[in-house]
């Protein structure tokens, strides 16, 4: 028991970010299908990836400090309600640095731009393997539905990623 106790332990800092990092993931997805092939600036694509998922991740701030407010009937500007609408959304951030420093080494000419978009695909559909799988285990602690979780969200990221090149 107190094996799967520690072992439980080392999972709590991602289950307790998952809702961020799998959003994060689908729409870092969703922002590189929306890029073009080749654009006409080497750091464009690093620009709009972190600068979108930047806007997305202060929109949602700001909503559940609004909608906290409505609930509670609490100040919206306190320390408390400010971390607690931040810890909630930055982990989308955190999805986007891997993929933003890929387009950053791709506008370094360290990657080829086509790499960089590769990597940074397989980055998210990885999250989403990992965590679909995490979640098939916290269900019912099968193996069956771990595998069954991870494929399901890796199909998903798959999916998008493959649709970039079908749209294109």
């Amino acid at each position: 028991m107190r094996i799967a106790h520690a072992a439980h332990l080392g999972w709590q800092p991602l289950e307790k970010r998952a809702f961020g990092l799998i959003y994060g993931a689908i729409l870092v997805l969703s922002l590189l299908m929306a890029l073009g092939d080749t654009p006409e600036a080497p750091f464009e694509p690093a620009l709009v990836l972190f600068g979108s998922v930047l806007a997305v991740t202060l929109v949602r701030s700001f909503a559940a400090l609004l909608s906290h407010a409505m609930e509670t009937g609490e100040r919206m500007l306190t320390l408390k309600a400010t971390q607690t609408a931040w810890s909630n959304n930055h982990p989308m951030l955190i999805v986007a640095n891997a993929p933003t420093a890929l387009f950053i080494a791709g506008g370094l000419e360290w990657l080829t731009m086509q790499t960089a978009t590769m990597l940074s695909q397989a980055f998210c559909v990885a999250i989403l393997i990992i965590l679909g799988a995490r979640v098939g285990w916290v269900i019912n602690h099968s193996c069956w539905l771990a595998f069954g979780g991870a494929l399901f969200a890796g199909g998903l990221g798959s999916g998008l990623a493959a649709l970039k090149y079908a749209i294109q």
